[in-house]
């Protein structure tokens, strides 16, 4: 038999795959057709006009099918840059920005410059299920942080767990999985916890465009030092809906980046052309189209607070961006409970227990729901099976 890096055998398979393996050889009739609320991507292509701009790149832009410059394409890290410096108050250079395959390529980078094997990295609980696994890959523990009300974080409690062998903390705001948007005061403190301690700290704002408060979520980077603390992480996945071409962004200082150019170089070597250009595209002419985009998330999740606020038993934990996080009241673990919500109430979500460590009994109790594709109407109606179901 071939040899087997344990780091990666000893991961779990991905949740979002596995949660599809549930769907084989159940079928659904036609007037009760499946509610798919698992994953936390749009359905939906991106809009005519930037197809249309990526098509016409794709045919008239010979260097749409060349290798880029290995931390992008310098109009799209200049937009960024520009636009990242008017939206958070702060100083941020083109060569302070690279652009990765998504912003999981974006955490994978960071945290190969960051950390080794033994090394530790805090991550709030419930955590993003990708960056445990990446972390166990490279054989670094994951040390998990529990939220409190509201499924915020607490610097205090943070502060608890750092050691001789902590390299960072991640924070994701909006969250997922909980939808939790972190206060401005939350991610000062963890920042100033992390500066203080001589670690990272890295925020991944991927749902950014789906935050419900106005202005900037946060100053950090108004500090003319925040490259020495503060890795910043996105992705143009959701806001333009360019899932499929891989498209995400990383802020940090010039000298890390250095490192994350010989990563990058490495395991791609750039970042698809079309994808970049497309992006840039959006940041420049759907700024209208975004705000639309923001504004029917928002409706759906007042829809999603208000439809389980009446559903017996039920306690929604957690709810923003793309995501709720419930407790449900079945007598059952959330896996058990998410295998039968298939088969029993054309339901597939991903259960808590994807997202807590083995055994916690805080995943055994909850459930995410990603709302994103769903519609009010289709949000009653799955709030209507959950109500029908019984163990």
């Amino acid at each position: 038999m071939l040899p087997l890096n344990p780091a990666i055998d000893a991961t779990f398979r991905p949740p979002v795959m596995e949660a599809r393996r549930w769907l084989e050889g159940v079928s659904f009739p036609p007037e009760r057709p499946l509610i798919n609320v698992s994953q936390a991507a749009p359905v939906e292509p991106p809009p005519e006009s930037l197809r249309r701009a990526m098509a016409d790149a794709l045919l008239s832009r010979p260097d749409a099918h060349l290798y880029g410059p290995v931390l992008g394409r310098p109009e799209l890290r200049e937009a960024v840059a520009a636009n990242w410096s008017r939206d958070y108050g702060g100083t941020i250079r083109p060569a302070q920005v690279a652009i990765t395959q998504g912003c999981n390529q974006a955490f994978c980078a960071t945290m190969q410059t960051l950390a080794g094997p033994g090394d530790e990295v805090i991550l709030p609980l419930p955590w993003y299920f990708n960056h445990k696994m990446w972390l166990d890959m490279q054989g670094i523990r994951a040390v998990g942080l529990h939220c409190g009300q509201g499924m915020i974080p607490d610097v205090a409690e943070a502060a608890k767990l750092i050691t001789d062998r902590t390299r960072a903390i991640v924070l994701v705001s909006p969250n997922n999985p909980s939808g939790a948007e972190y206060p401005a005061q939350t991610l000062r403190a963890f920042f100033d916890l992390a500066r203080v301690r001589g670690i990272a700290l890295i925020v991944d704002e991927t749902y950014r465009d789906f935050d419900s408060r106005a202005g900037a979520p946060h100053d950090l980077f108004v500090d003319p030092d925040w490259g020495d603390t503060l890795i910043h992480l996105y992705s143009f996945s959701k806001a333009y809906r360019l899932t499929g071409h891989r498209v995400g962004a990383l802020i940090a200082a010039e000298t890390r980046m250095i490192q994350i150019e010989k990563f990058l170089d490495t395991v791609a070597i750039c970042t698809s052309q079309i994808g970049q250009i497309g992006a840039a595209w959006g940041m420049a002419n759907l700024t209208d189209w975004l705000a639309g985009e923001r504004a029917e998330i928002l409706t759906r999740r007042r829809a999603m607070e208000q439809g389980m606020a009446g559903l017996e038993g039920w306690r929604i934990k957690g709810c923003g961006a793309y995501f709720a996080w419930a407790e449900h009241p079945h007598d059952i673990p959330s896996d058990q409970l998410a295998k039968r919500l298939v088969a029993e109430a054309g339901v597939l979500l991903l259960p808590g227990t994807m997202f807590m460590p083995a055994g916690d009994p805080e995943g055994a109790r909850h459930v995410r729901i990603a709302f994103a594709n769903a519609d009010a109407a289709g949000i009653g109606a799955l709030v209507e099976r959950l109500q029908t179901f019984r163990t």
